[in-house]
């Protein structure tokens, strides 16, 4: 089976009583939506997540957020392919798999591409306090270029789409924090996402980053819910 869940920032408790309640295998899959936090501190304590995380009986694939780090540019990845599609993965945890921008994935049947990234609205906090803060938390330009490539090889046809923010026209406006002046907030990866939802033929899109449950249309917003894909 495939699962889909929301940001986890690091705490993964309520995967794990998932996989209790269901009695999952590696042959089970969990899509999580950006900011799994798995490769965060960059330190020690990231290695002792991981090594937490291969115990589980699940395979664990995680889409970019905006509070981690690319896995690209952390040397003990490589690149490989599996369903379809180029993730990046460590060969000592070979049940936790990153996906790269912009591949296509086939996934019980559907094809899925996946646009990872967003902008952190605590940016100027996490730099002032010496927080992690990553300059390519978004999607950069050869990132978005890849992107409608791979969409123009599909004909702009696909199933799903795995990202971690939204389209700008979908932005569940209720949940932003208070005290923070969205003038302020760069939005540039939402507005590209509008154009390219604007043209795009698809069934579903799943995305995280919010901290919401709610549906709208098409769109899911996930976070604490696990869905079946």
């Amino acid at each position: 089976m495939v699962y889909i869940t929301g940001d986890t920032h690091r705490d993964f408790k309520r995967v794990e009583a998932f996989c209790d309640k269901f009695s999952t295998t590696t042959d089970d899959i969990l899509i999580i939506l950006g900011d799994a936090g798995i490769n965060y501190l960059g330190d020690k304590r990231d290695l002792v997540l991981k090594r937490e995380l291969s115990k589980l009986p699940l395979t664990i694939f995680c889409i970019h957020g905006n509070h981690e780090c690319r896995p690209d540019s952390i040397s003990s990845y490589t690149e490989i392919e599996w369903h379809g599609g180029q993730i990046y993965v460590e060969p000592e945890f070979p049940n936790l798999l990153f996906a790269k921008d912009g591949e296509v994935f086939e996934l019980e049947g559907k094809k899925c591409i996946v646009i990872g990234g967003a902008y952190s609205v605590d940016k100027p906090y996490r730099i002032l306090y010496s927080w992690q803060w990553w300059p390519d938390e978004q999607p950069s330009l050869a990132i978005r270029k890849y992107v409608e490539k791979r969409l123009n090889a599909e004909a702009w046809e696909i199933d799903v789409v795995l990202s971690h923010t939204c389209p700008l026209k979908y932005e569940p406006r209720e949940v932003f924090i208070k005290g923070i002046d969205q003038d302020s907030v760069d939005k540039s990866t939402e507005e590209w996402l509008d154009t390219i939802e604007d043209k795009l033929i698809y069934k579903k899109w799943y995305c995280g980053h919010y901290h919401v449950n709610k549906a709208i249309d098409r769109l899911q917003i996930t976070f604490e819910d696990f869905l079946e894909f």
